[in-house]
């Protein structure tokens, strides 16, 4: 009995061929519900009350100059907005962190999607001043892009732009390919959302978050990349307090107002005094929970904000892979988001910092800790 040759396909038709069978058998995305409130808290920059790096008092210049409250220094505590989740629309009952994810400190709830989906955030501001949600790396149309300027539009387009005090918004961000690891990338990548609607104040306030995006097919159920055993995000955050909106409740609330300068500058040491800078909105080796095990397979989100920014994020005892080489120091800019994979083999508690001297005198400063198998 004869058999008829296999029928065999040029290259380029079977390329062609493989893409639209990987299109049909792609399972569709879904819809990740995220419930969020800007809310207004009271924040400690260094809630130890002491230097965790040095284990002593704040005694020396700078740390006197940053985190002591007197007359003409307002000290570690300021009032400030943040993001904050929540389990329903009632915004009644705030969803709790686990404990491995208590380093995020002042940043707001980590999205998670994979490419294909679609983030729906149910935004509610609970703040005094009208904000925002703006993200990085999606897609968005003009009615979720949350950031106010001559775009031409008008109407229900403008409602995401500035929400006002009690007003709530829905902000939809389809995730396509473009927002998911490039070619040569690891398994997911992060971006970032923040309020836009004054920017300059907006991210002093403290209204910023991380979003990391999986590549399809790469996420287990609970969403994390299926290559990974532990994920860290930190913010090489400086958060100028002058720009905040909440200046002038924290001059009043923190200190004398007749003693402060009435139009500070860089050049001041008041001014200096509420350049903040801080991990995740922590200084001086306060950040919590940044805790993993040796052989564990861990991913560092890394980014910066929108201040006057150049970090040199440093990991003592260990290296990681960023950017195609292996290394144990980053550069890192205004507004950028790194990834960093690490397999800890160095036991013992260590020092993650930034290497620009003047940020690691004010506080630029954590402590990490690698368990033994």
């Amino acid at each position: 009995m004869s058999r008829t040759a296999p029928r065999v396909l040029p290259p380029g038709l079977l390329l062609l061929a493989l893409a639209g069978c990987a299109a049909q058998t792609a399972s569709p995305g879904r819809t990740v519900i995220y419930y969020i409130a800007a809310e207004e808290v009271d924040w400690d920059y260094a809630p130890a009350g002491m230097n965790q790096i040095t284990g002593k008092p704040f005694d020396g210049p700078f740390e006197t100059l940053m985190m002591t409250r007197g007359p003409t220094q307002i000290g570690r505590v300021y009032r400030k907005a943040i993001y904050r989740e929540y389990t329903d629309s009632t915004f009644t009952t705030p969803k709790q962190r686990p404990p491995e994810w208590e380093h995020l400190g002042i940043l707001g709830p980590l999205l998670r999607a994979s490419v294909g989906d679609t983030i729906r955030v149910v935004f509610r501001n609970q703040a005094s001043h009208p904000f925002s949600m703006h993200p990085h790396g999606v897609i968005y149309t003009k009615d979720s892009e949350g950031a106010p300027y001559q775009d031409g539009t008008s109407g229900a387009d403008k409602a995401d732009d500035a929400v006002p005090p009690g007003g709530s918004h829905v902000y939809l961000w389809p995730v396509p390919e473009r927002a998911g690891p490039a070619p040569g990338e690891g398994s997911s990548v992060l971006w970032m959302y923040h309020s836009h609607r004054l920017e300059e104040g907006d991210l002093n306030a403290g209204l910023v978050g991380p979003m990391v995006v999986t590549a399809r097919g790469r996420a287990r159920p609970d969403g994390t990349p299926d290559d990974v055993d532990r994920e860290v995000v930190v913010a090489f955050y400086e958060v100028d307090e002058n720009l905040s909106p909440y200046y002038g409740h924290n001059v009043e609330t923190y200190a004398d107002p007749a003693k402060v300068p009435k139009l500070p500058t860089f050049a001041d040491f008041y001014y200096l005094s509420n350049l903040k800078e801080t991990l995740n909105g922590f200084s001086y080796g306060t950040l919590p929970g940044l805790t993993m095990r040796m052989g564990e397979r861990v991913r560092w989100y890394i980014f910066g904000t929108t201040n006057f920014e150049v970090h040199a994020p440093h990991w003592h005892g260990q290296t990681a892979v960023a950017n195609h080489m292996r290394t144990d120091a980053l550069s890192l800019t205004t507004m950028e988001m790194l990834t960093a994979d690490m397999v800890p083999d160095n036991p013992g508690t260590w020092l993650f910092h930034c290497h620009v001297t003047g940020h690691l005198l004010a506080g630029m400063q954590a402590l990490f800790t690698v368990e033994g198998e």
